[in-house]
């Protein structure tokens, strides 16, 4: 065994002065040469500044689709052949109480209505409501229907523009209520858009306090503010301009806006902590900075490349929406990093002594070794099995109910109950049966639509079959309506739908919006133990260049893995269960959204191998200093806990305010990543990982010659 020992620990405690390694030289770079990478990060900021306010505006609405199912080819063959009456038109519910649809009123708002669609490209035909298929029994409801002829996002966009005028069109006891998945995704976007920027306002503050409370110094709290900010303007102006050549979401720019705030606060706390700690020892400020950078830079950069790698993962799901929201964080994350590794090293090259400034009385008496973090470092040590039992027993029972958990596409609840959609929703379910709002469409050779019809008919869960309509087209194609019987969202549509495929003859599809939601459900499903899988193998593969230690590198992925089962468990509760509802003031739908597996597996986990590589960066730097396994575990708690500490405190505190928010998703986001945040830090990275670099001693630094030869040399050890 003793030819397979890591490291020759060097016990000369001096710290040189040399700028030592790749990133020490590049820290030292930009601290000489300051007001360069300010001019530069100013010209950067300009440019993509000038696109960033126009985020919001620019970026696609829609997108949450199965790319290459039956249900979207369904829309693609209605939108070329029968004028765009497909799951993308525009639905506009007329109801009167006191009128029917024949009356000379409702007649004359249905012009109106028409008028509004007319001479705008991106509407197809307009069908007004036809007696029998569009109109209630009563009379007293109609659906208007203007074609979809453009694309999804198009659509959101010109659904955008024109819902005020039609809305506006209700009065005199009649009401107008534009709908559909278009509209859905339109009123449902602004509702999102509203709620986040709401919960940013509230976080930024919110942030400040706690960043001055951990620095003590308004100098270096407002420090890592500034560099999220323009993080977030580079990434903001960056999926403007990448929007150009291909569609990106606008949930892009939601996680970004989470993303840079939290990792930005996190990076920044790192290296600011680094850095006011080697600063006590260097001789210049540039040799504070280039020590600080061949130490916590490598562990930042190590860290950001693990949340970029964990979210590429995700890229791999045919669903554009899914891909541009990894896209927008990994824009997010790449512009705070990029400003981690240029423009922070800069400000302090330049501030030198000047981070202090502004300094409150608590914080002169603060040390970068927490006196706290030591004496919970050794209490870890001395007492290791009661607090490895207690943590793992917490863990695994928050991870039991994940066996329970249950997915599905958001339903109509997730928009505002005052939303034209929903009302117009709500409207059309009451007149015309719960299924209404989600009608399937099917498209069949024109030589087969009477069966198709007839077989369509026999369906169990299908209460009404329109007539067959031939295409606009010499196509040859025929389309019908098919109603299910029970809510859209409702867990039995799945299996309707399975059954109306397999009824119909070989020829005919099935779209429409319910089809669109569960295909793409289906997609989300299968791909994700592939993206699980990926995820593990290339973290693992990450904390063991980092780390050169294949023990510690294991259990570091499992217990983040943990975690990362216990914040889902802890989902489920919430959101399925309903556990706390009134308290966070939603409804639950019975599952959890459908993307959330998928994309919160891959934040969560980013998130614990961020705090992983801070933690283990600091230990291995202390192991590799002394060769003592005690010292790496109790010296690593006390120089990275604080920091951990107040970073989770932020991450916590910017991922609850939105749970502030009214739509359900973002407050889904803040929730589920925020006790995610919580766990991890309380129970993995500041009790179990400590408990088990002391359970495995030298054996978690072990590494056997054929890996470390195999292996780039990575070492955090001063220079």
């Amino acid at each position: 065994m003793t030819d397979s020992v890591v490291v020759s620990p060097a016990r000369d405690t001096a710290r040189p002065s040399s700028s030592g390694g790749m990133l020490g030289r590049l820290g030292s770079v930009m601290a000489r040469h300051a007001r360069v990478v300010f001019g530069v990060w100013l010209l950067v900021l300009i440019v993509l500044g000038a696109a960033a306010p126009s985020v919001f505006t620019s970026l696609a609405g829609a997108g949450w689709q199965a790319d290459g199912s039956e249900s979207v080819r369904v829309r693609e063959l209605a939108q070329q052949h029968f004028g765009g009456n497909s799951s993308e038109a525009v639905e506009v519910v007329v109801h009167s109480d006191n009128e029917t649809i024949e009356s000379p009123g409702v007649q004359r708002v249905l012009g109106e209505i028409a008028e509004v669609f007319t001479g705008d490209a991106r509407f197809g035909e307009l069908i007004a409501p036809q007696s029998g298929t569009s109109i209630t029994p009563d009379g007293h409801t109609g659906i208007f229907i203007a074609g979809a002829n453009a694309s999804t996002d198009d659509m959101v966009k010109a659904v955008d523009e024109h819902s005020d005028a039609l809305s506006a069109l209700s009065g005199n006891g009649i009401e107008v209520y534009p709908t559909g998945s278009s509209a859905l995704w339109s009123d449902f976007n602004k509702a999102n858009h509203d709620a986040m920027i709401k919960a940013e306002m509230f976080s930024w503050p919110v942030t400040l306090a706690i960043m001055v409370l951990a620095f003590g110094s308004l100098v270096a709290a407002g420090l890592p503010l500034l560099l999220t900010l323009a993080g977030l303007v580079a990434s903001a102006g960056g999926l403007v301009l990448l929007n150009h050549l291909t569609p990106i979401s606008v949930w892009a720019m939601n996680f970004a806006m989470m993303f840079a705030l939290a990792l930005g606060i996190d990076y920044a706390l790192f290296i600011v902590a680094r850095f006011r700690d080697a600063r006590t020892t260097a001789p210049s400020p540039d040799a504070a900075v280039a020590e600080t950078m061949n130490t916590a830079g490598k562990a930042v950069a190590l860290s950001g490349l693990t949340v970029l790698v964990s979210l590429s993962a995700v890229l791999i799901v045919p669903a554009p929406a899914v891909r541009t929201m990894a896209v927008g964080i990994m824009f997010a994350v790449f512009f705070v990093l990029l400003a981690t590794m240029t423009l922070l090293p800069a400000a302090l090259g330049a501030l030198g002594g000047k981070i202090n400034a502004g300094a409150l009385p608590h914080a002169m008496r603060q040390q970068h070794r927490s006196p706290r973090f030591a004496a919970w470092g050794g209490l870890l040590h001395n007492h290791p099995w009661p607090f490895a039992i207690g943590a793992v027993t917490v863990l695994i029972a928050l991870s039991i109910p994940v066996f329970g958990l249950k997915v599905a596409m958001p339903s109509i609840q997730v928009v505002p109950t005052d939303a034209p959609v929903r009302q117009g929703y709500e409207l059309i379910q009451a007149q015309m049966g719960e299924g209404a709002p989600g009608m399937l469409q099917i498209i069949t050779p024109a030589t087969q639509a009477a069966q198709a019809a007839e077989a369509a008919k026999g369906v169990d869960g299908i209460s009404m079959v329109t007539p067959p309509q031939l295409a606009l087209d010499d196509s040859g194609l025929a389309t019908m309506q098919a109603l299910p019987e029970v809510d859209p969202s409702d867990p039995r549509m799945g299996g309707i739908l399975d059954r109306l495929r397999d009824e119909l003859p070989a020829a005919a599809l099935v779209g429409g919006a319910p089809a669109e939601n569960l295909d793409l459900q289906q997609a989300l499903d299968d791909y994700f133990p592939i993206i699980v899988a990926i995820i593990l193998v290339l973290g693992f593969a990450l904390l063991l260049i980092a780390l050169q230690a294949p023990v510690i590198a294991a259990l570091g992925t499992v217990v983040s893995l943990l975690s990362t089962a216990a914040a889902f468990g802890v989902a489920k509760l919430i959101f399925q269960d309903g556990h706390g509802a009134g308290l966070l003031g939603f409804t639950p739908q019975g599952f959890l959204d459908g993307w959330g597996p998928v994309f919160f597996f891959a934040m969560i986990f980013a998130i614990a191998m961020d705090y992983t590589v801070f933690l283990l960066a600091t230990a291995k730097e202390h192991y590799e200093h002394t060769g003592d396994p005690k010292t790496a575990q109790v010296d690593g708690l006390a120089h990275s806990g604080r920091v951990i500490f107040a970073a989770a405190a932020v991450m916590v505190a910017v991922f609850f305010t939105f749970a502030l928010s009214e739509p359900l998703p973002p407050k889904e986001m803040g929730i589920i990543l925020g006790v995610a945040v919580l766990l991890d830090a309380a129970a993995v990275r500041l009790v179990l990982l400590p408990v088990l670099l002391r359970l495995t001693g030298h054996g978690a630094w072990w590494s056997p010659n054929w890996l470390r030869k195999a292996l780039p040399p990575i070492s955090f050890a001063h220079h």
